[in-house]
């Protein structure tokens, strides 16, 4: 639950919101068009299966559009997908990587602070300093 929101406050804080809302109802709105132009698709569940297909790029073949409109709009539809999906991916991935070079300072300006004042720290703290020390050795072997 915990990702979740953090993924939706990373969506929130980037506007990649409005951009994931605005292609869900894209898709949506194809699906319409596909259902009203496609003389073989004859439900709205059907239509959205078959953009499904299209957009996973897994293309199933048990849904084919014949007309040129629906085509055309197929086509839309996966260039639209490939852009939000990319754009999505790269400001989650970014912002991602953005915190955790954030907390990486931070938590290396607390460890020099400390260095600063080493002669000033209690026995639990030296001991706690240096375990810090020895896990931090143990990873970047």
């Amino acid at each position: 639950m915990k990702k979740i929101k953090t993924l939706h406050m990373i969506l929130k804080q980037t506007h990649s919101d409005k951009i994931l809302a605005s292609y869900l109802a894209f898709v949506f709105v194809a699906a319409f068009v596909i259902l009203l132009t496609e003389p073989e698709i004859h439900r709205y569940s059907d239509a959205l299966w078959y953009l499904y297909a299209v957009i996973s790029t897994a293309g199933f073949g048990d849904i084919v559009v014949h007309t040129f409109f629906a085509k055309i709009v197929s086509v839309v539809v996966t260039i639209y997908s490939l852009i939000a999906i990319a754009v999505i991916t790269g400001v989650i991935v970014n912002f991602h990587t953005t915190i955790l070079e954030l907390s990486r300072r931070d938590t290396l300006t607390a460890f020099l602070d400390k260095l600063e004042r080493l002669p000033e720290l209690s026995p639990e703290e030296l001991s706690e300093l240096s375990e810090k020390v020895h896990s931090y050795r143990l990873l970047h072997k």
